[in-house]
């Protein structure tokens, strides 16, 4: 006589969403929480230089809608903007400067805007892995979403990256929707001659994946290596060789081209054509050398683990077909786009946010078959393996913490608007300065020339340059020369040797200001 099988352990948790639904929604606050932390520190803890471009630009969106702003105060911000690099559309700047006008200035509001993008786009994530796979696995890629120590640091950002990885990721979500409804709709042609409402459903997440992969490409157009990669792949695996004859298609490439298209050929051709030749062009060399792919690899791995990059591309080849696709071509898009931008691969770590949610996809595929076999034990071995990732998770959100609350810059401000007051107002002035004086303008509310910078950069262009043996030609005209770098100071002992014939006007703790008129 055959006995009914039994129900597995876990069978009960398959079959309702309450505990994974507490658990899920547990990881989005603790997700928030972490990014709201330290929350009006000055935006110098991530890559300051970038924060603060974008601060100079919401300042100015903000000074020329305010009602009680001046016309000094109204030109003196929009000449802080116009000195910055403007290669994206002012989105989240638009967005936080707008809203400055019921708070106030403060870093608070572009941070809570960034991770209220960031939660949402892990939303969008969570029911993409639980497409493909267990909730229970969903939750563990989610978690890595949230809660690693470089996203927290990197989403929260007052820069364009955020905003854009968010948008993309809202953006394949809908698009793998719309290629799943295809296949509802072709078994209903199969089965009775009838779409009843599945062509309408098809429409529909087209559209939205068409809306949101252009959003994102508009943000920052670094991100078409994916969009592109991942549009083509789904639309591939769902319609074939016959894709062109998909009216759906064209709609989608429009809506997913022409918002870029129209900004970065058309209306802002001269910066784009600036930024290519100035960090493609100019530094492709580096990807013949075997050097290159070994500090990019060293680089990320200091960023996500390489034994989890690693894991997470094994994932892609074992994912079901359709997120297999997926997963493939972003992994494609990502080699791509490293190698046209080389240089950053290894020195810019907001470059790779968008690995981010591709990393937790690809990690969801591989943990799948042990959550899998987890629901099937019971007793200590469960026990165990819970509480293994709750302390996996713990840590993870304990050094993310701790990373966040190490340092306080909230002594900048004020030692910037005191080197703001001693610049003198009589005469023009060049710095060898941190953050491109960007510090300068956002604290002190003063503008200076710059004196080039000794970088890894400046050496890969330029590795025989010295810029003290063009003193005078550089300080034609200036009557100052401030610094505050003195780490770059140091790293150019033939300038120093030079402005110590000079005397100096003022000095104070951290600034030097020597006057060259003499």
């Amino acid at each position: 006589m055959k006995t009914a099988p039994q129900p597995r352990p876990f069978d009960s948790l398959r079959a309702t969403p309450k505990i994974w639904s507490a658990l899920f929604i547990i990881l989005l606050a603790l997700g928030g929480l972490l990014r709201l932390l330290d929350i009006t520190d000055p935006p110098l803890d991530f890559h300051p230089s970038r924060q603060l471009r974008n601060s100079l630009v919401a300042r100015e969106i903000y000074y020329s809608v305010l009602p009680s702003a001046t016309d000094e105060q109204r030109n003196l911000a929009a000449s802080f903007a116009n000195s910055v690099g403007k290669y994206e559309p002012p989105v989240i700047e638009s967005i936080v400067g707008y809203t400055y006008l019921i708070t106030g200035e403060t870093i608070v509001v572009a941070r809570v805007w960034e991770t209220f993008f960031w939660l949402a786009a892990g939303i969008a994530l969570f029911d993409l892995m639980r497409r493909a796979v267990s909730p229970w696995a969903a939750l563990l890629g989610l978690a890595y979403y949230l809660i690693l120590p470089f996203s927290v640091e990197a989403s929260r950002s007052f820069q364009p990256d955020p905003l854009m990885t968010s948008a993309f990721v809202i953006g394949i979500y809908f698009l793998y929707r719309w290629s799943e409804e295809f296949g509802v709709q072709e078994l209903a042609l199969a089965k009775d001659g009838k779409s009843s409402d599945s062509k309408k459903e098809t429409w529909k997440w087209a559209i939205l994946a068409g809306i949101f992969l252009g959003f994102a490409a508009f943000v920052k157009i670094v991100i078409a290596f994916f969009v592109g990669a991942a549009a083509i792949a789904l639309v591939l695996f769902t319609l074939g060789k016959d894709f062109w004859k998909s009216k759906q298609v064209w709609v989608m490439a429009a809506l997913m081209v022409v918002p870029a298209l129209l900004f970065y050929v058309l209306l802002n051709q001269g910066r784009s054509t600036e930024y290519f030749f100035s960090w493609t062009v100019a530094l492709i060399k580096l990807i013949s050398s075997s050097d290159f792919y070994n500090q990019w690899l060293v680089f990320v791995g200091r960023l996500f683990g390489l034994t989890v990059i690693f894991a997470s591309v094994a994932g892609a080849f074992i994912a079901p077909p359709r997120m297999r696709w997926l997963l493939v071509s972003l992994w494609v898009g990502y080699l791509l786009y490293g190698l046209t931008l080389p240089f950053q691969m290894y020195t810019h770590s907001y470059y790779h946010i968008q690995l981010i949610p591709i990393v937790a996809l690809g990690l969801a595929m591989v943990l799948h078959p042990l959550t899998e076999r987890v629901a099937g034990i019971g007793g200590v071995g469960r026990v165990g393996f819970v509480a293994v990732v709750v302390a996996v998770i713990g840590y993870h959100a304990y050094v993310a913490r701790s990373v966040l609350v190490a340092e306080s810059f909230r002594h900048e401000p004020a030692y910037w608007s005191e080197v703001g007051e001693i610049v003198p107002t009589d005469g023009k002035v060049i710095a060898l300065t941190h953050d491109y004086g960007y510090r300068l303008m956002m604290y002190g509310w003063r503008k200076v020339s710059l004196w080039p910078l000794a970088t890894g950069l400046s050496e890969v262009r330029n590795p025989d340059k010295n810029n003290a043996e063009k003193f005078e030609e550089l300080t034609a005209g200036v009557d100052y020369f401030l610094v505050t770098a003195f780490g770059q100071f140091d790293k150019q002992p033939d300038l120093k040797t030079i402005l110590n014939e000079y005397p100096i006007l003022t000095e104070g703790d951290g600034y030097v200001l020597y006057d060259l008129r003499k």
